[in-house]
């Protein structure tokens, strides 16, 4: 599982030559399991006896607490999860002390890099070159349909936005 910016190929190579039978992917964040279809697909069909096979744990969540609900959800299912990368295999003490480990580990990244982001965005907002993004609702379009008498549940509708931006929007004005 990859991000958009990234190719899965060598991921998928190694998942075949660990000899995975069904390698399914997808190209969403391991930051949340939202909108993970084949994540879920992948934890509903999986069976007493199955391995769930990634390469490395980063690949599947980059929360210890997602991690450990994965695999939660495994071992009640009698799934194990290995990695083709890593000496992880929730069968054994010796891989399921490991996986947290890493899960930590993985946890930590996620939160370093986005002090990272937000330190860039503070030091760009000091330079004055960071305007964050642009708008995507126009309050003058909001204005100009409540001029016409328009209610806010009427206003959202036409403009395909919810009510509450149009509630900002007027309040803005």
């Amino acid at each position: 599982m990859s991000t958009i910016d990234q190719d899965p190929t060598l991921q998928v190579a190694a998942l075949k030559a660990a000899g995975c039978d069904v390698i399914r992917e997808e190209k969403k964040s391991g930051t949340t399991r939202d909108a993970r279809t084949e994540l879920a697909t992948l934890l509903q069909f999986t069976r007493p006896g199955d391995v769930l096979m990634v390469t490395r744990v980063d690949r599947l969540a980059r929360s210890i607490g997602d991690l450990q609900d994965i695999v939660r959800e495994l071992k009640a299912k009698g799934v194990s999860l290995k990695a083709t990368e890593q000496p992880i295999d929730t069968s054994t003490a010796a891989g399921k002390a490991f996986l947290d480990m890493l899960g930590v580990f993985a946890e930590f990244e996620t939160n370093l890099r986005k002090e990272r982001q937000m330190e860039g965005i503070a030091a760009a907002k000091a330079r004055g070159v960071y305007k964050g993004r642009a708008p995507s609702i126009d309050p003058r379009a909001v204005a100009e349909l409540k001029e016409q008498g328009l209610g806010p549940s009427e206003i959202a509708k036409r403009l395909g936005i919810g009510r509450a931006s149009v509630y900002r929007a007027l309040g803005a004005g």
